[in-house]
């Protein structure tokens, strides 16, 4: 195979991430599907006229030309697009979180085990340059083992993100804990390199939603001026409207194989978006600051020379979306799939991320009860 050619599920918003392998020399984008004409011709464009388009995902599917398929739809969605791509045989990209629910996730990986194609999670943050560096600084063992965990994540413009379309309703994403947080839960289960046993959580709906009309969009709104979320692109729904039911408000508390101790704390009504990382060992901490691109070291007494080397990490910018991540996880596809090399993501990190969001929401929409992680199934069970 001298290219990969690929098709896309979902060509707009994060479907843009294609553009990464539009001029690559071992990619080809060669069809796109999505349910609107309007972000297919937009795709046509960014792309190259001949491009294949279509509304229905199994016509893409059934095209002999398409090798694999990067799925970047809704949420609700990634179960079905996910499975039926594996079942026609294609290798599959797809973008985080892996499902909404725990057995859909399980059911994705029993499709791959069935067709024996590759599939990866888009979990782009694990090419970030930051928390990249933040693994080789805990797998160098600097700061010993580790013990404890505190991630916080303010969620800056989180209505315009999360509470302005179909990411308000429970039914469309289950939780933001999975949705917005399968990526915290993701990095905090790569660095440390063990999976979370149970978690307990509190949260509520303490700034979106409300009693507005379900049906009324911001440039409709007699409020628009004073509205502090208003938006006045067109079609935006109203973030204070009825129907939303997705908390904004998160505290979850996480115990990891190992007997690590972790928190996570995600609001989406800051002022700022900052993702801040804590990490603790035996032989010191570890902490970051995003928007300053730096990470620190701590050490503490440990009898050796290590105790007297605090340090100080400057994270260059790297050139391309979110952080220069986007780039480097479109390569990252190519050689697991071209060149069978290891893939940043497995199938199990993306169910494990996703098992934590259902069993946090779960807690917290039970009174902060404590729930265990279900274990994998039976078809997980020596996968690599």
């Amino acid at each position: 195979m001298e290219k990969l050619r690929i098709g896309v599920i979902g060509v707009c918003g994060r479907g843009t991430l294609a553009e990464n392998w539009k001029d690559n020399e071992r990619a080809e984008v060669v069809a796109g599907m999505d349910i609107k004409e309007e972000h297919l011709a937009d795709f046509r464009a960014r792309m190259v006229e001949h491009v294949f388009v279509t509304l229905n995902y199994r016509e893409l599917l059934d095209r002999k030309d398409v090798d694999a398929v990067a799925i970047m739809s809704p949420d609700y969605m990634h179960e079905e697009h996910a499975v039926a791509a594996l079942d026609a045989g294609k290798h599959v990209y797809l973008e985080k979180p892996m499902a909404i629910t725990i057995e859909g996730c399980d059911r994705i990986i029993e499709a791959q085990r069935r067709s024996q194609k590759k599939l990866m999670i888009g979990f782009n943050m694990r090419c970030h340059n930051m928390w990249r560096t933040m693994k080789d600084i805990v797998d160098s063992g600097t700061i010993g083992e580790i013990k404890a965990v505190w991630v916080r994540h303010f969620v800056g413009r989180g209505g315009y993100f999360y509470y302005h379309d179909w990411h308000g309703r429970r039914a469309n994403v289950t939780s933001l804990l999975l949705q917005k947080g399968s990526h915290d839960i993701d990095q905090i289960h790569w660095i440390t390199g063990r999976y979370t046993k149970r978690v307990a959580a509190f949260g509520g709906l303490d700034f979106y939603g409300g009693n507005k009309p379900n049906d009324l969009h911001c440039p409709d709104c007699e409020e628009r001026r004073t509205c502090t979320e208003a938006s006045f692109v067109r079609l935006t729904q109203c973030a204070k409207r009825s129907e939303i039911d997705v908390e904004d408000n998160n505290v979850m508390i996480m115990e990891l194989e190992g007997g690590i101790k972790a928190a996570y704390l995600q609001c989406h009504f800051t002022p700022d978006y900052h993702r801040n990382y804590v990490f603790i060992g035996t032989e010191g901490r570890m902490e970051n600051s995003e928007p300053d691109g730096v990470v620190w070291v701590k050490t503490r007494r440990s009898n050796s020379w290590k105790e007297l080397s605090d340090r100080t990490y400057v994270i260059k910018k790297a050139a391309g979306t979110h952080g220069g991540c986007d780039p480097v996880i479109c390569e990252e596809f190519l050689d697991y799939v071209l060149e069978d090399k290891k893939p940043v993501a497995t199938p199990i990190d993306g169910r494990m991320a996703v098992a934590v969001g259902v069993c946090g929401a779960q807690s917290m929409r039970s009174g902060g009860v404590p729930i265990d992680i279900p274990p994998l199934p039976s078809c997980a069970v020596g996968y690599d």
